[in-house]
């Protein structure tokens, strides 16, 4: 919890002497990678943040999008990853704790989650199961108990998260857009900490996320409480629309330490506070351990002294205990007092801006010769590979995870989890579509097209619902950046996602970068997880009954990139080859044309191809509607390629559409208009899955069968083994 030997003497020089012990344990806690972003901060302005949809105020901890009518939604993306290595139920729930009030903040209510989750190989990994376990009931338990449903996310196994956890988390809230909180404060206004009391649980949280998980530090593990949570919001809210609010901010990681310093950095102003009016839960807190614990439950608002009467008889109405914590002056300095003690008195625009560091970086050594190895040969039993995959928990049914979760209550969910992407209705007659993907196979491989990937695929997940992009959020995972392989990895996958931000025009609106994610055991996988928010103006593509003489076409075209595909992984345990790569004007094209079709109603249903390839895509449109299907490769592709890359490769840019025999022709010909790759490959009718290359059947699955591995293999495995 000490500051590196050059940060002292930064400090040191900032502030004109050596800064006393209480300081330094402040300091300490803003200037960790987990809150000051010292080693990435640098590197992400040149994501574009710009947009006609973005609003941006000074201190908002969640982007904000302009979806019309006077109306906006917000959206932001945390991670509680050590927490829940350590702890996986207390961890996994805290995150969603967190991330909710981060859209709080902003003065909008949370109105969805989703969560992105990854363990290590849990066929093999008792510990792993248990993780996963744990984590999932936490963030369901949590979210649950708000009256928040969970409408989508993502699970992955992987043996490089073995003996840990990422457990992301991102929320999505919705408001008038005039009702929305504009930070700003004068010097005489009242500073007030609302919500749990302040406890010893996550003292030096903030620092133990930023270096890597050596020992089970289960004091540095927030404790959940979501009944004062719901409390919370429903107070927040009400002084909301009273205009009892100046300015409010989340505690998060470091908590007082970094809620103070930035809150009173980004609207200029200084804030003097006292740690005797803090509301402990435990006696005789140093006010070190009262200024960096991150208790949960804790909100800073600041108002004016004359609203602050009837702040606090609203948090009475909810029974949410609020302390006048310090007042806002005008001298930019962050003053911490024990009654007329001054304990610590720093300028918050050094406390709130870490210097930051130039990290080297440098190719890793393993990548040609990953990319160079020997590819497998294909199966014999082709039809046997398919159910084989569909078994893969990389694959395999998640019911058992969204199961747990509520994703109806609220009213607002249109599309559930289990398709492309969930929906959720607006109070504008529109419609809001939000999807999280990640890929840390391909992003291994290749940082940059398989960060470019993820993008694409969340992408793709919106456009099968009829929406439009309007913005993304990213979250990017690596271990310790000290490593310049590793860091290198991080900078490739960042520009990658930069680029595809400007090609389209999507607006990067947050996001988080949670570095030291690896143990003893070694380092993650390169895991940046994309989210992508679609406005839909009138009627989404909800999931319909496919039914026997519908035709199937595909648009897109199949290559020779199997590398980190889930089939050379878990059928032949291989890991190399070349990684599939986007062509931005080929995937905008397809990505065009599509979301055209959709939107002109001329489809039943839409579906993109990602894990698996095409013959898992294939085979849950048929298990959803319990049809079988006959399709041929042979236009799959440009390329002359064995049956076994085109049914697993995971190319990018591919969609599956179903059509009305009917509607054949009309779909066919304004994709022949658009100019874009496109196939009719298949017709649907019967109870087996037949696939066919040069005119031969290669494999045939029955469709009950398929449905059975799929549905049962990943809930078996967790409650049986």
């Amino acid at each position: 919890m000490s500051l590196q030997k050059e940060e002292l003497e930064y400090l040191s020089k900032k502030i004109g002497r050596q800064p006393n012990d209480v300081e330094r344990h402040i300091v300490a806690a803003e200037w960790s990678e987990h809150c000051s972003y010292k080693s990435s901060k640098k590197h992400l302005k040149m994501l574009p943040n710009k947009g006609t949809r973005v609003i941006h105020e000074k201190g908002y901890d969640s982007g904000v999008l302009d979806v019309g009518d006077g109306y906006v939604v917000t959206v932001h993306i945390e991670s509680h990853n050590h927490p829940s290595a350590v702890e996986p139920y207390g961890g996994a729930a805290t995150g969603v704790g967190g991330v909710i009030r981060d859209i709080l903040s902003a003065g909008t209510r949370p109105i969805a989650l989703l969560d992105g989750l990854r363990f290590g190989d849990i066929k093999k990994d008792t510990h792993a199961r248990w993780l996963f376990k744990n984590a999932v009931t936490g963030i369901a338990d949590y979210g649950n108990c708000l009256g928040i449903p969970t409408v989508g996310g993502e699970v992955e196994f992987d043996e490089c998260y073995s003996n840990y956890a990422l457990v992301d988390v991102a929320s999505v809230g919705f408001g008038k857009k005039e009702n929305l909180i504009k930070n700003h404060a004068k010097a005489g206004d009242v500073v007030v900490l609302m919500g749990g009391s302040t406890g010893r649980d996550g003292i030096g949280g903030a620092q133990f996320a930023s270096d890597s998980l050596e020992t089970e530090d289960r004091s540095a593990v927030q404790i959940p409480d979501p009944f004062i949570e719901k409390l919370i919001i429903e107070a927040t809210l009400e002084a909301r629309n009273q205009g009892l609010i100046k300015a409010i901010k989340d505690l998060g990681g470091g908590g007082l330490s970094c809620a103070i310093s930035e809150t009173a950095d980004a609207m200029g102003v200084g804030i003097e506070l006292d740690v005797n009016n803090v509301h402990t839960r435990e006696p005789n807190m140093k006010p070190a351990e009262i200024m960096t614990s991150e208790s949960q439950e804790r909100m800073l608002v600041i108002t004016d002294k004359s609203k602050l009467p009837r702040l606090q008889k609203i948090c009475k109405k909810f029974r949410v205990t609020c302390s006048v914590i310090g007042t806002v002056t005008g001298d930019k300095i962050m003053k911490v007092k024990e009654s007329k003690t001054v304990l610590a008195s720093m300028p918050a625009e050094v406390v709130a801006n870490a210097p930051l560091l130039d990290r080297p970086s440098k190719q890793p050594s393993y990548l040609k010769e990953l990319q160079n190895k020997k590819q497998p040969s294909s199966p014999k039993d082709l039809s046997k590979t398919i159910l084989q995959l569909l078994s893969s928990p990389n694959i395999a049914s998640k019911i058992w995870v969204y199961g747990q979760y509520d994703h109806e209550v609220g009213i607002r969910t249109v599309v559930k989890p289990g398709s492309d992407a969930a929906v959720l209705r607006l109070d504008n007659g529109k419609y809001l579509s939000v999807k999280i993907d990640g890929n840390p196979k391909h992003c291994y491989l290749d940082p940059k097209n398989g960060a470019m990937g993820c993008f694409e695929e969340a992408c793709r997940n919106v456009i099968c619902t009829g929406a439009t992009p309007i913005g993304m959020v990213d979250h990017l995972q690596f271990g310790n950046p000290e490593n310049p392989e590793i860091f290198w990895t991080f900078l490739e996958s960042l520009k990658g996602i930069t680029e595809f931000c400007k090609y389209f025009e999507i607006p990067c609106v947050g996001g988080k970068v949670s570095l030291y994610n690896e143990t003893p055991h070694g380092p993650i996988k390169p895991t940046p997880l994309i989210g992508v928010l679609g406005l839909i103006d009138k009627n989404p593509l909800k999931p319909q009954k496919i039914d026997s003489g519908d035709i199937l076409i595909m648009v897109g075209r199949t290559k020779d990139e199997l590398g980190g595909s889930e089939y050379y992984e878990h059928i032949h345990g291989f890991i190399g080859g070349v990684a599939p790569k986007i062509n931005l004007a080929e995937s905008k094209n397809n990505m065009e044309s599509v979301l055209s079709i959709i939107q002109n109603h001329d489809v039943k249903a839409a579906h993109d191809c990602a894990k698996g390839g095409l013959a898992i895509a294939i085979s849950e449109i048929a298990m959803t509607s319990k049809i079988g299907c006959q399709i041929s490769l042979d236009n799959t592709s440009d390329q002359k390629l064995d049956p076994a890359k085109l049914l697993f490769s995971e190319s990018h840019s591919r969609y599956l559409l179903v059509v009305e025999k009917n509607n054949t022709k009309v779909v066919l010909s304004k994709l022949q208009k658009f100019k874009v790759p496109h196939s009719q490959i298949g017709v649907f009718g019967g109870n087996d899955m037949v696939f066919s290359f040069n005119k031969k059947p290669i494999a045939k699955v029955r469709v009950d069968k398929a449905h059975e591995n799929w549905f049962n293999s990943l809930r078996d495995l967790v409650l049986h083994a």
